[in-house]
C-alpha cells in the first residue's frame, strides 16, 4: 500500500478534526455512554470525509478503496473505540451496498445525506438468535400492495439509538436461507432527530463492558411499512450483498485497530521509562523490552497483512481468506497488546480512565463483532479446502 500526497492530506485533515473536535470530549462521552453522532458526523461530512469512496454524484469523492483503509487506520487516533466504530458503520458498513446496488432515487434519499453528515445510518443484521449466523435471522417482510410490511427485531445495532435509517437484512420469502433474504432501506425517523417511524420501538439501550461512547440498541419492528422501491438491488440477493459488505467491514476492523495498538505500546514505553522499582526503571527490565518489541513486530505484521488483503480487494481479486485472517488476527492481537500493557502499568492500568484499560475493554469486541473468531476460522478453513460444504 503506497500513500500519496493526497492520502497524507486526507490523513492530516482527519487527524486535526480528531484532535480538535473529538478527543477533548471522549471522556465525557464515555461517561454519558453516548456521543452526539449528528454533530460529529456533520463535521466530518463538511470536510468530505464520510464519502471518500462514494460516487461524486451523491456528494462523495469517488476515490479508490485505499482511502477507506487510510481513514480507518487514522481513526485509531481517537482515544476510545466507540466513536471510531460508529463512524466506520456510517462509512464502511451500512452504505457500501446502498452505494453499489441502490437505485438513483434511494441513493439520493439516503446515501447523499449520509455522506453530508445530515443523517445517521445503521446496519440491521444481528438479532437475539442470529449474530454470527446470518442465515438464521427471523425478521421478515411481506408484500402488501406497493409496500413491504416488516416485522421482527434487531439487536446489538451500533448507532441505532440515534439513527435516521437502517439498512436492514430481512427474509422476503420462504426459500433457501441463502436465497430468501433482501436488503431494504428502512427510515427509522420522520427526518433527522425526528419521531420514530410508526411500528418501530427502541426497546432497550444496551449497556456494554466497553465501546461505551457508542450507542447500541435492541430494536423492535411491528408491521412497519416501507415502499417496495426501498429494496436495494434485487430481491433475494440480500445475503450476497451483505457478505460483500462484511468484507469491507472486516478490512475496516483490521485497519482501525492498528494505530490504537501502536499508541498503547508507545504510551506503555513512556510509562515504563518513568516507573521506578527495585532501584531502576521498569523499561530497564530486558523482558519488558523484548515483550514490547515483540508486540510491535506483531502489529507491523498485521499491518502488512491488512494492506495486502486491501490490495487484493482493490484489484478485484478474491480477498476473502486474507480479510478473514486480518480480522481474526486483529481481535486476538488487540487483546494480547492491551492485556500485556495493562500488566506493565500495574495498579494504574486497572483504573477506569486509563487508555490501556479502555483498549482492554473496547478491544474485546474485536473477537466477537463483525464475525466472531470462530466464524473467521471457519471461513479460513473453507478457503484452505479443509471444511467440506454440505451437499445441496
Amino acid at each position: 500500500m503506497h500513500w500519496t500526497h493526497e492520502h497524507l492530506e486526507v490523513r492530516k485533515t482527519l487527524k486535526r478534526y480528531i484532535e480538535e473536535q473529538i478527543n477533548p470530549h471522549v471522556d465525557a462521552w464515555e461517561e454519558a455512554e453516548i456521543f452526539p453522532a449528528h454533530k460529529v458526523f456533520k463535521g466530518l461530512g463538511d470536510l468530505g470525509l464520510l464519502g471518500l469512496t462514494k460516487p461524486e454524484a451523491y456528494g462523495g469523492s469517488g476515490l479508490d478503496y485505499s482511502y477507506s483503509l487510510l481513514m480507518a487506520e487514522t481513526l485509531g487516533h481517537i482515544r476510545c473505540g466507540g466513536v471510531p466504530m460508529a463512524i466506520g458503520v456510517q462509512t464502511d458498513m451500512c452504505t457500501p451496498a446502498l452505494a453499489r446496488f441502490g437505485s438513483d432515487a434511494l441513493r439520493e434519499q439516503f446515501l447523499a445525506p449520509a455522506i453530508a453528515g445530515d443523517m445517521v445510518g445503521c446496519i440491521g443484521v444481528s438479532e437475539p438468535g442470529a449474530g454470527s449466523d446470518v442465515s438464521g435471522i427471523k425478521s421478515h417482510a411481506r408484500k402488501d400492495g406497493d409496500d413491504y410490511v416488516i416485522t421482527g427485531q434487531k439487536m446489538w445495532i451500533t448507532n441505532s439509538i440515534q439513527a435516521d435509517w437502517m439498512c436492514m437484512l430481512v427474509n422476503t420469502s420462504d426459500g433457501p436461507v441463502h436465497k430468501n433474504k433482501s436488503l431494504i432501506m428502512v427510515p427509522m425517523r420522520d427526518g433527522p432527530n425526528g419521531k420514530l417511524t410508526k411500528g418501530i420501538e427502541v426497546a432497550k439501550k444496551l449497556r456494554k463492558i466497553g465501546m461505551n461512547s457508542s450507542d447500541t440498541g435492541l430494536i423492535y419492528f411491528d408491521e412497519v411499512r416501507v415502499p417496495q422501491s426501498y429494496l436495494i438491488g434485487q430481491e433475494g440477493q440480500g445475503f450476497i450483498y451483505q457478505m460483500q459488505q462484511f468484507q469491507e467491514e472486516r478490512l475496516w476492523c483490521a485497519a482501525s485497530g492498528l494505530v490504537a495498538m501502536d499508541e498503547c505500546i508507545q504510551e506503555t514505553i513512556e510509562w515504563a521509562q518513568q516507573r521506578r522499582m527495585f532501584g531502576s526503571t521498569l523499561i530497564d527490565q530486558q523482558w519488558v523490552q523484548f515483550k514490547l518489541a515483540e508486540l510491535q513486530t506483531e502489529v507491523e505484521a498485521l499491518r502488512a497483512l491488512t494492506y495486502r488483503a486491501a490490495d487484493l480487494y482493490m484489484g478485484g481479486q478474491d480477498a476473502l481468506q486474507l480479510a478473514s485472517m486480518a480480522k481474526l488476527k486483529t481481535g486476538r492481537l488487540t487483546r494480547e497488546v492491551a492485556d500485556t500493557c495493562l500488566q506493565f502499568w500495574g495498579g494504574m492500568g486497572f483504573t477506569w480512565e486509563n487508555r490501556v484499560s479502555r483498549l482492554y475493554r473496547d478491544g474485546r469486541l474485536g473477537s466477537i463483532g463483525g464475525g466472531a473468531d470462530e466464524v473467521m476460522l471457519g471461513i479460513i478453513g473453507k478457503t484452505m479446502g479443509m471444511i467440506k460444504r454440505p451437499a445441496q
